[in-house]
């Protein structure tokens, strides 16, 4: 549908594109991480192992992680529950994040660390740890970030 000034959007368009954004770049500033669509579906992988399952609904992103740590506590949050085909008995959890909603992305960025650290090489770890400035640490959500791209 097209108005006098072009396209017509929904506002929520933009903060889900925004969001998805990202949470795109977050997982992508994992050392060794890329982009990858086996079986039709966008996956983020460390090295070759799929630390997270990536989809875009209507009105959220939804996320399947590998939660050692954390899967309890994830599982409260609404929506969430033990991923599917068996992986849920294995530590994955799938959510919905919104915009506008829980959970909010830093603690989003935590789960991606805790997925990429439960999935990932040691080597690929070490490098995390390294990028943090100190190795056998946590690094950062400030660290874990790419660069930004210029405009």
């Amino acid at each position: 549908m097209e108005g006098a000034q072009g396209p017509l959007t929904d506002p929520g368009d933009a903060a889900l594109d925004a969001l998805e954004g990202e949470i795109r770049a977050r997982a992508l500033g994992f050392p060794g991480a890329h982009e990858d669509h086996p079986w039709g579906d966008t996956v983020f992988k460390a090295g070759p192992k799929v630390f997270v399952f990536f989809g875009r609904g209507e009105e959220s992103i939804h996320l399947g992680l590998k939660l050692p740590r954390s899967f309890e506590d994830a599982l409260a949050m609404p929506g969430a529950r033990p991923s599917a085909y068996g992986l849920g008995r294995h530590g994955w959890v799938s959510l919905r994040v919104r915009p506008e909603a829980e959970p909010k992305l830093d603690l989003v960025e935590t789960w991606l660390e805790e997925s990429f650290r439960a999935t990932a090489s040691k080597a690929l770890v070490r490098q995390l740890d390294e990028q943090a400035g100190e190795p056998g640490r946590t690094a950062s959500p400030a660290t874990m970030r790419p660069p930004r791209q210029p405009a």
